[in-house]
Formats: structure tokens, sequence, C-alpha cells
């Protein structure tokens, strides 16, 4: 079983999943359905990468395509160069997950891909896998292109005045190892630098946007105003504040929504958001007169939106935040330098803007492991459980919700509930967990 698409791009195991087969077909149907042409390769700081970099570099030239490396760098640099250059590109990342697994992100002229164009690269690369029919050559050299970090440069012209503000950000041993420092530097950000030590295997191990306990330990020893934690590839953030409390991608979306509205920046004031946003945001929103678009999970999805709408922005619970107006994708670095300009304008505290934007509605989050991601296996479950839904949210009515959906890129049934009263999410959620599992 080859891996298919998920909600952001191919991932898996290295070497058991995206193997030199796998990533060979992938470059060739990519090739095939977004035209023979540049394409530009990025990657995070994974001991697979090259490999990956490699195969994929020979799938383009066997069918008469070139592409040139940009090294390590952050996935919205890779969405940048690619909308300014309006060529296609590839960015080799398993973003927040361990090192064992790698992943392929595919972008075309700076944006993520369509469920269709997906489902015709990948009819396309099955096809090939097979057939066996791949090149048999030695893998082609990869030449590595000078980056122009104008991407580095719009995220600098776009910010507000941060200098002398103390800052501890963690770079999870990843893509931003380099980039989000000089960046914040430049802005003249007091930094403290943590998980900049990239070794192949430690990305996101004790630090990043999953792991935030290292960042809030250094904000509290520096004394610093905040913390920003980005994950593998840089294409989210979660902040911490100076208490140390974290502040996920729903307090720092609701942050910059009043922000980008008092400074008339927000777009038809609308922001787009997932079905996993918290009730709290919308509850907050409505009470600020904005408007909330809501999408399926995945930030392409937001993106599609956001786009479709003429939006500024949106963005996921997780830390994927999309300023539409400056770039094309999920970028914690300029998340990360918009909410420190916001917490600035505001002269207040982080711990304070957040605790006031927005009253959290307890939210319970359980997975449910399943033998494979076969649709066969993921959807009768997730049927099953629907009267089951149906009954708890009309119990519920307007003081919580229940959401059940399979991840897009895990073997995993995803099971949230929503409640007012954390006791009732708690047990319900519990229960919602024990029935699917009886159903497996």
């Amino acid at each position: 079983m080859y891996p298919r698409f998920g909600t952001d791009g191919v991932r898996g195991v290295a070497n058991e999943e995206i193997t030199v087969e796998v990533c060979v077909a992938l470059a060739r149907a990519s090739a095939e359905v977004l035209g023979v042409g540049k394409f530009i390769i990025g990657k995070d700081t994974r001991v697979s990468c090259d490999m990956i970099e490699a195969a994929l570099a020979t799938g383009l030239d066997s069918v008469g395509a070139t592409s040139s490396s940009l090294g390590i760098v952050p996935t919205p640099a890779v969405a940048w160069l690619s909308a300014q250059q309006q060529v296609s590109a590839f960015m080799i990342s398993a973003s927040h997950n361990p090192y064992q697994d790698n992943g392929i992100k595919v972008f075309s002229s700076g944006s993520k891909l369509s469920d269709e164009i997906e489902q015709e690269i990948e009819k396309k690369y099955s096809a090939y896998l097979e057939a066996a029919n791949l090149p048999a050559e030695s893998f082609v050299s990869v030449v590595q292109e000078p980056v122009d970090y104008g991407w580095e440069q719009s995220i600098i012209d776009a910010a507000g005045d941060i200098a002398g503000t103390s800052i501890v950000i963690d770079c999870a041993n990843g893509a931003a190892f380099e980039a989000a420092p000089r960046v914040l530097r430049k802005l003249g950000a007091k930094l403290t630098v943590i998980g900049d030590t990239p070794d192949g295997t430690n990305i996101n191990k004790g630090f990043g946007s999953t792991d935030t306990k290292a960042l809030q330990k250094a904000v509290l020893e520096q004394k610093a105003e905040l913390g920003l934690a980005f994950d593998g590839d840089a294409d989210r953030l979660i902040a911490v504040d100076d208490k140390g409390n974290v502040v996920d991608g729903d307090r720092v979306m609701a942050i910059l929504a009043k922000d980008f509205k008092s400074r008339g920046l927000l777009a038809k004031n609308t922001v787009v958001v997932t079905v996993m946003t918290n009730l709290g945001f919308h509850n907050a929103m409505n009470k600020e007169g904005i408007t909330t678009e809501v999408t399926k999970v995945g930030d392409r999805y937001v993106l599609e939106a956001l786009s479709s709408g003429g939006y500024s922005l949106g963005g996921e619970q997780s830390g994927h935040v999309i300023c539409h107006d400056i770039s094309s994708t999920g970028d914690g670095l300029l998340t990360g330098v918009q909410l420190v300009s916001a917490v600035k304008q505001a002269d207040v505290v982080l711990s304070k803007v957040a605790e006031n934007v927005m009253q959290t509605v307890p939210q319970i989050l359980e997975n449910v492991r399943l033998p494979s991601r076969d649709p066969k296996i993921m959807e009768p479950v997730q049927a099953g459980l629907t009267e089951k839904i149906r009954e708890i949210e009309t119990s519920f009515g307007d003081d919580g919700r229940v959401l059940v959906r399979p991840s897009g890129t895990e073997p995993l049934l995803r099971i949230m509930v929503e409640h007012i009263d954390s006791q009732i999410a708690r047990k319900t959620c519990d229960e919602l967990v024990a029935y699917a599992h009886s159903m497996i």
C-alpha cells in the first residue's frame, strides 16, 4: 500500500513508506500533471531528507523537468519562492512528527494542491509503482541555488515596531533554526534561542510547538515577555506568555483578528477557521462583530476559503495561521512577528491580552488508533458513531458540540468533545472512545 495524500502532502516512515521508489514516482507524476519545467526543493533537518531530495530530483530529471535545491529552509519560504518564481515546488518534511517520519508537500505557484489535482497525481504515481515503471539510472546531482531571502524581508516589511522586546524562540531543531533568529535580530528583539542545534534525529524531540515545556521553562528563567515555538518545518506557531502559559492557535488568531480589525486590515471583517476551532473563539468573534467562516481541517482548505472569499486572516487551532495578504501558506515566523507586534501595540503583557481576548470552552481530544488508514476500516467506525453523536448534541444544545473525524495523516479516528462543563466533556469523550473501540 503506497502512501496517499493526506491533509498535508504525502507522509510516512522514511525508507519504509516514503521510499526511493515512491519519491521517484511522485516526482514524475507531479511533473506530468503540473507541467514539465523547473521545480524548487526545500527540506527540514531530518537525516532522511537528502535521500528523498535526490530521489525527487531523479524522478523530475527522468521526464525532462529540472530541479534546484534551497537547502534547509522553512516551508513558508518554499511556498513564497514558488509563488514569486511561478514554479512548482516540493518541501521535504513531516512537520511536527518525529525524525523517523518524513513527507513531501507539493506546491504549484505558491499554493497547495486541490483535492482534484492530488488525485490526478496519485493516480499516475500509483500506476508507476504498480508497473515498476521507474528510471533505473543512479541519482542525479541536485544543484543548490543561492536563496533569495525576499521571504525574510517580506516578514520584516510587514512587522510593527518590536525592537527591545524580550523573546525566547524554540526552533524545534528544525527548518527555522537559522532563519527565525536572523529575522528577529534584524527587527531588534532581545532574543534567547533554544532548539537550534539540529543533528538529523532530534527534530521536535523535547522542543517545538508540540512540546512546549522547554520553552515555558526558558521564558520564566529569562523573565522574557513571551516565547514563540515553531514546528519542524516552521509553518505553525504556538506561543507562551510571560507567565509561562501556552497560547494556542485559537487565541493567537483571536488576538490577530482584533488587531487587524483595529488597523483596517481584516478584509471583509471575516476570519476563516476550521471545525476544530474552539467554541469560545466563535463567541469572542461574535462579541467583536467579526464573522467566522468554517472549513474542513487542513490549512489548504483555509487557504482555499481565504482565496475564494478575498479574506486576509485564517488558520487552525494547531497554530497554522495564514496572513493571506503577505503569505500563501501557514507561516510560523510571520505569525510570531505579527503577534509580538500586536502585543506591543496593545501595551499590555501577552498573558493579559490572551486572557481577555476569549473564554475557552473546555475541549477534550482523544485519538482512537485503527489498523490502517484504509477507508474501508475508518468510514464504518465513523458512521457507526453518527446516531450516538446526534443524541449527545441534542442533549448539549448550545452548551457544547461533538466532532469525530479521521486523521489525514495517520491511522487514527480523532474524537473531540466541547462543553461548558469540563466534567461532562470528559465523560462524554470517554464514552465515545469506548464505543469506537467496541466497533473495531
